[in-house]
């Protein structure tokens, strides 16, 4: 992984083991008291702070769209990602107040507030990461041992959390879990350490710094869709493209042989 500690504002802060939000206070070289100790930020804040545009620990629906544009989504998709706040600003406001909030603010410090059911369980419903439960669910539905998850893989995975009568738990996961393979796939995969860093959110930094130079080389897109569709009669353009490697490399080995 990259070194993203001069993208990522939060970064000093992270590796302190304090938030953004907590940068009036002492810093680290200075001596606290126990209750004086700022939190530690969870895996799950960490996940949410790169669209934290102002540090301020609020995230704004503007902040939403802009994050999502500078890790390469077009205007359409960055409008849906407005979905985002619409559902899950008033589970986030909840720790302040019971009156829905107008400005539609995700509130970073209690996001966990905003946790759904028929997810992976990978976060818990504090926030927090279980690395045990990351391993496992690769070990169960990587069937084919390669470190990385298929579209198919990912799908039947979807499936099999999905619990009785909550419907909207389904819907969030599927959002998520489309979002991030559009994000991250390589090769028709979602790779292991890939799919790490999204769920601690150090990922977003190094995908946007690359984006920005036009070196982001991951992800699936319209132009991948109609690809695959002319060149192959098939929306797995990866799949047309290990079709050409191969069949190119078959004509330079009898070129070779002759």
């Amino acid at each position: 992984m990259d070194d993203s500690s001069a993208t990522n504002p939060h970064h000093e802060n992270l590796t302190n083991g304090t938030s953004t939000s907590d940068r009036k206070h002492p810093s680290s070289a200075t001596k606290l008291s126990p209750a004086e100790t700022p939190p530690q930020p969870t895996a799950l804040q960490q996940h949410v702070l790169f669209w934290d545009r102002d540090n301020d620990g609020i995230i704004h629906p503007w902040d939403v769209y802009t994050g999502f544009r500078e890790l390469g989504f077009n205007v359409p998709f960055s409008i849906g990602s407005l979905l985002i706040p619409i559902f899950f600003s008033y589970p986030t406001s909840l720790a302040y107040s019971w009156i829905p909030d107008p400005l539609l603010r995700i509130y970073v410090d209690s996001g966990h507030k905003a946790k759904h059911g028929s997810d992976t369980g990978v976060f818990d419903v504090d926030g927090h990461f279980h690395a045990d439960r990351f391993d496992t669910m690769f070990e169960r539905w990587d069937v084919d041992r390669c470190g990385g998850l298929s579209a198919d893989q990912m799908w039947a995975m979807w499936k099999k959390n999905r619990l009785a009568a909550d419907v909207a738990g389904w819907c969030f996961a599927f959002m998520e879990l489309w979002t991030t393979w559009l994000l991250l796939q390589k090769d028709g995969r979602v790779w292991k350490e890939d799919l790490r860093g999204c769920y601690d959110g150090t990922l977003f930094w190094k995908i946007s710094e690359l984006v920005q130079k036009g070196q982001w080389d991951q992800g699936y897109g319209i132009r991948d869709f109609f690809d695959g569709m002319r060149r192959g009669g098939t929306w797995r353009n990866w799949e047309v493209k290990d079709q050409g490697h191969e069949h190119t490399g078959s004509m330079n080995g009898s070129a070779q042989k002759n």
